[in-house]
């Protein structure tokens, strides 16, 4: 029998790349979707690349019956998730894409996000979703909390090399282009088309951008001691994907060769060969990650690189990954699409 999942907030980015992504998994049924100004409508009147799908009507959360749901997703806004999901029953599996749950101490939300933690009796069993690096806590845990997708690309890049010792952990700069779906689909002035287009700008400037708090967290918990990490994100005029492009000193060919014995074996990441970056072409729709090591002309100092599709291995294919440990299938059920190209 399938495991029958809802969504809430499919009306968004991650809950529509959800929603494609589920399609093709043979062990999972949609059986409710939830949105709050669109709810009542179709999915197809939503979103009409899914109109082929059989797919339920969107409706408000109070209104669908959990009793029958084995997992839900949920992709809601941010300082949203906490209450909703604190009212969900305890035998349904939970997936928050949101930021809600992603900082294990709730002093930490509540620097980076301005407010209070609203339930830190959840905060505690609340799993860290890095698929790679989690996956025994993930496959037991009742609540996984979806990383950032800025997160998530420079933690792929520097998580094995902070592991092993072999760059300088004072000395980690990370400028990171961002395409314009990772701010979500509601409307917003900066993301108009005349406004966007034809440039790009940086945002979170001087330390403010708030997946720092998950950068200050990981890092310093693989180091057993405080890392900051000087990062610069960008925003660019494209719709999917990140590409992190990471300074560090240390010697391309240790920095290269931890990179590949980590990720050996991994089915979405791969490092590319001594020497070539990545780039977001090259890994759009899917949940792969590319992953470089390039030698700077001065000795004893690194570029690496990571690139992936923010919707897909940055968020909503993330989420699935986790879903299928969770319920007991193949890690890659639903996520072995090839990148779109060109």
């Amino acid at each position: 029998m399938p495991h029958n999942i809802a969504i809430l907030g499919a009306s968004g980015y991650t809950g529509a790349e959800l929603v494609r992504l589920i399609a093709g998994h043979p062990e999972l049924e949609i059986a409710a979707l939830s949105a709050d100004r669109k709810a009542g409508q179709t999915m197809a009147s939503v979103f009409p690349h899914l109109r082929h799908l059989d797919l339920p009507d969107l409706v408000r959360i109070e209104e669908i019956d959990f009793g029958g749901i084995d997992l839900c997703f949920c992709a809601l806004p941010h300082a949203t998730s906490q209450a909703v999901i604190a009212e969900l029953p305890r035998d349904v599996r939970v997936i928050d894409l949101s930021a809600d749950f992603r900082l294990r101490d709730p002093a930490d939300y509540e620097k980076w996000y301005g407010k209070p933690h609203a339930a830190p009796e959840l905060q505690k069993e609340a799993v860290y979703g890095l698929t790679e690096f989690y996956r025994p806590e993930i496959a037991a845990a009742r609540l996984v909390a979806g990383t950032g997708c800025n997160a998530a690309t420079g933690q792929y890049a520097l998580r094995p090399l902070i592991a092993a010792g072999v760059i300088d952990l004072d000395d980690i700069v990370i400028d990171l282009k961002a395409a314009v779906s990772g701010a979500g689909r509601s409307l917003k002035e900066n993301l108009l088309h005349a406004e966007l287009s034809e440039g790009y700008n940086a945002y979170g400037l001087g330390g403010t951008h708030r997946h720092l708090g998950e950068f200050d967290q990981e890092f310093s918990l693989i180091a057993g001691r405080k890392v900051e990490v000087q990062f610069q994100p960008h925003l660019v005029p494209a719709n999917r994907g990140i590409l992190a492009s990471v300074y560090v000193r240390g010697s391309v060919q240790a920095v290269h060769d931890t990179l590949a014995g980590a990720y050996e074996g991994e089915p979405f990441l791969h490092v590319l060969p001594m020497g070539e970056a990545p780039s977001t072409h090259h890994v759009r729709g899917s949940n792969i990650v590319h992953v470089g090591a390039v030698a700077d002309r001065r000795a004893g100092r690194t570029v690496v690189f990571a690139a992936l599709d923010n919707l897909t291995k940055g968020s909503s294919g993330q989420a699935l990954q986790n879903a299928n440990l969770m319920l007991g299938h193949d890690e890659r059920a639903g996520l072995d699409m090839v990148p779109l190209f060109p």
